[in-house]
């Protein structure tokens, strides 16, 4: 049995998978660059690559999986009646983004005070907004009542289609770059971090790759350290797109097996690693996008010299990044 074969065995997608995903996402959009940036070389200690998912149509990585799911969708279904799913933010924007593509109707449920900016780009891109509980995990629960009541296909945050359309960066990645130690990659249901560990053990490549999570919502860094799924009652973090409180039980094995380790920062040490993406390379980069800095620069000198970090977004409102970039920070509500 070859690697790829248990990959599929464990549900993770094969090369031959996300293949056939790039011929969706790349009728779409182009691949975004990485880059090794010199002053944030400087400030890790180390060879620091950073794959820019923040220049995608929808700003995010989640846009690859909408373009494969739905044009796949597309295709076995002709004539679905609509979509719906739940988000913060970036698989919703994906989804609007591609349906409104293929002439689908689109349904998001976002919880309570979400981002302003997000709930904007979605409803933009033709998006049906319905806000309802003071989580995305509370959203969620109510995406499938409203999915079995209208009739809509409920779309999670882990399905197949949607991994081996963001596993397309990390193919982008790993072809670009050679020789990398480790990768770090923000953890909000798992599909990004699984997409590089399916490229990762498909290459047959040595690289490491560390999963971060925000110490407020910190449900898969307690389920990778005890071997099986811990819930939080809470995920309150400044980082939108990691405050996930229960773990997708697919990514959680998938992260179990692939994963080298799953470290938890502060929201002050990814407002610390917002700062200096900025200064050090001039970008705009989201919370859950800043985690994998944070991280490095935390424990830079445990995982070699050649790092890449994925900068999975760069969504964020106008008025916590000026609080950010300013230095004020505030104890943000519950996400």
């Amino acid at each position: 049995m070859t690697s790829d074969d248990v990959r599929r065995a464990d549900g993770l997608p094969t090369l031959a998978d996300i293949g056939a995903a790039a011929r969706h996402v790349y009728a779409a959009m182009a691949p975004t660059p990485q880059y090794a940036w010199p002053l944030l070389a400087r400030r890790a200690g180390c060879e620091v690559w950073v794959k820019h998912e923040n220049h995608t149509p929808i700003g995010a990585f989640k846009v690859r999986g909408g373009l494969n799911l739905l044009a796949q969708l597309a295709q076995a279904a002709p004539g679905v009646p609509g979509v719906i799913s739940a988000t913060r933010g970036n698989h919703g924007q994906s989804l609007a983004f591609a349906a409104r593509q293929h002439g689908v109707r689109c349904r998001i449920v976002v919880p309570e005070g979400n981002s302003r900016g997000k709930n904007a780009a979605m409803e933009a891109l033709g998006a049906e907004l319905v806000v309802h509980g003071n989580d995305f995990d509370a959203a969620r629960e109510h995406a499938a009542v409203l999915a079995q009541r209208e009739g809509l296909r409920l779309i999670g945050p882990f399905e197949p289609e949607l991994v081996a359309g963001v596993a397309t960066y990390a193919l982008e990645l790993f072809h670009a770059v050679h020789g990398i130690d480790t990768v770090y990659a923000p953890i909000g249901c798992g599909s990004g971090i699984c997409g590089l560990i399916a490229v990762r053990d498909a290459l047959r490549l040595g690289t490491k790759i560390v999963g971060v999570v925000a110490t407020g919502a910190n449900a898969y860094a307690q389920s990778f350290r005890t071997g099986g799924p811990i819930e939080t009652a809470t995920a309150s973090t400044i980082a939108d797109g990691m405050a996930v409180r229960v773990p997708v039980p697919a990514a959680l094995e998938a992260i179990r097996r692939g994963a080298h380790d799953v470290v938890e920062v502060s929201d002050a040490d990814i407002e610390t690693a917002m700062r200096a993406f900025f200064d050090d390379t001039h970008q705009v980069v989201e919370g859950a996008g800043a985690a994998g800095l944070a991280a490095l620069l935390r424990v830079r000198d445990r995982h070699g010299k050649r790092i890449a970090l994925i900068a999975s977004g760069g969504n964020v409102d106008r008025d916590l990044y000026t609080r950010v970039l300013a230095g004020l920070s505030e104890r943000r509500p519950d996400a």
